[in-house]
């Protein structure tokens, strides 16, 4: 019994209100004094909550003396206040885009390595089309069930795949220098693009036990989703075009493209990420 009371005020009945109503479902017609006792309500409150029911139309009172009352039927209430309910929404999802008509999506920081793998999971099984994935190969091991699963489902997989990484599906593109990459920054970029509405972009730290350093944004933001997804995209270009071109490339940047980072980060750079 106390669900259904809770269930009722959560519908916009007050605990006296919901009490009445259960109680007059019980017997009906009845006089205020029998709702009283039958509710187990104050009788200094039964006649003032019993007009708000009348007010609300879901109690109807007689011309008798003494005034007895009778519920609605349950089905015509849960209807009315579905009608109602479905009303506000639908004027909500017409309305409140207009409020702001230059909202954007937030860009949320996530910490937290169990936090980070939720809500990577989460943008994962969100995914309809496509997901774009730069990652190490230890840590796509923790998605790649999720990953899987979306592939079954038709979302294109393409990766950008860190320390051997070889999956069983997808599109893949090997990144090399993958050790030094991750002694440079500290840490295991992850990246995300999913269908151009959903990213993430972040680092989990090399170490066991360092929060500070393992954590993330997310976002749907379209224009920070479409940087997002311009990153992996690029560096698949560069990974194709290396595989394709060993020896050119190797000519013209010098091994592991050491003339190329000295000229966009300067010779002195301890910031490699290529």
């Amino acid at each position: 019994m106390a669900d259904l009371i809770e269930k009722l005020k959560e519908i916009g009945l007050n605990t006296y209100e919901a009490k009445t109503y259960v109680a007059l479902l019980k017997k009906y017609p009845a006089t205020g004094y029998e709702v009283s006792k039958l509710a187990n309500i104050p009788q200094s409150r039964t006649y003032d909550t019993l007009k708000a029911l009348e007010d609300k139309n879901i109690v109807v009172a007689t011309n008798t003396k003494p005034v007895t009352y009778t519920p609605i039927k349950p089905k015509q209430l849960t209807s009315r206040v579905k009608k109602k309910m479905d009303s506000t929404i639908n004027f909500l999802d017409k309305h409140l885009p207009n409020v702001k008509d230059d909202y954007n999506e937030p860009i949320i920081t996530i910490a937290g390595k169990q936090n980070i793998n939720d809500k990577i999971i989460e943008v994962i099984r969100n995914a309809k089309r496509e997901i774009y994935i730069e990652i190490w190969s230890q840590d796509f091991k923790i998605f790649e069930q999720e990953l899987l699963d979306a592939y079954n489902r038709n979302v294109e997989i393409r990766v950008v795949g860190y320390d051997n990484l070889n999956p069983r599906f997808g599109l893949v593109f090997q990144h090399a220098f993958a050790r030094d990459i991750e002694l440079s920054l500290g840490g295991r970029m992850i990246i995300i693009a999913v269908d151009d509405n959903e990213g993430i972009i972040g680092k989990i730290s090399s170490l066991k036990n360092d929060v500070e350093d393992t954590n993330i944004i997310w976002t749907k933001n379209e224009g920070i989703v479409f940087i997002i997804k311009e990153f992996i995209v690029h560096d698949m270009y560069l990974i194709d075009v290396e595989e394709n071109l060993v020896e050119q490339m190797k000519y013209i940047y010098g091994k592991g493209f050491k003339r190329l980072k000295d000229k966009v980060l300067g010779s002195n750079a301890t910031y490699m990420i290529h």
